[in-house]
């Protein structure tokens, strides 16, 4: 009897780790059924973000989805910059890492975008930035 107590929460623990794979397993699915057909999306802990037929969108990947926030054209795009999570409007510094936000200011209103990794957005800001170039 003692031997299956000292078992049982490891039983638990099995259980709560396989229900978290098969949510985030979900998750990426949705993702991967919205980005189709993009030129270039992501997906971060905070939202997902893709780049389709010149308009940038995004929003968090809820339980039947990505549910949408925002969409802007590339071609009103005016300033792409990264910002410093919890700095106000200091802009990141190159050695940077950590949450960070992507601002985007466009027909006079500025939008703030979540990033939970400095170092990996910066990499889909340079992709963003290559990709967009052409389009304007």
């Amino acid at each position: 009897m003692l031997e299956g107590l000292l078992w049982l929460p490891l039983l638990v623990i099995f259980v709560v780790l396989t229900a978290l794979g098969w949510l985030e397993r979900r998750r990426q699915a949705l993702f991967h059924r919205w980005a189709a057909g993009s030129e270039l999306a992501k997906l971060d802990a905070a939202v997902a973000m893709r780049l389709r037929d010149g308009h940038i969108s995004w929003g968090p990947v809820g339980p039947k989805g990505v549910e949408l926030a925002e969409d802007i054209a590339v071609n009103h795009l005016e300033i792409c910059e990264l910002m410093a999570d919890r700095s106000g409007d200091v802009p990141l510094t190159d050695e940077a890492c950590g949450p960070c936000r992507l601002r985007l200011v466009a027909e006079g209103r500025s939008l703030d975008i979540p990033f939970s990794d400095a170092v990996r957005a910066r990499l889909w800001v340079d992709e963003l930035m290559s990709r967009v170039c052409c389009q304007l």
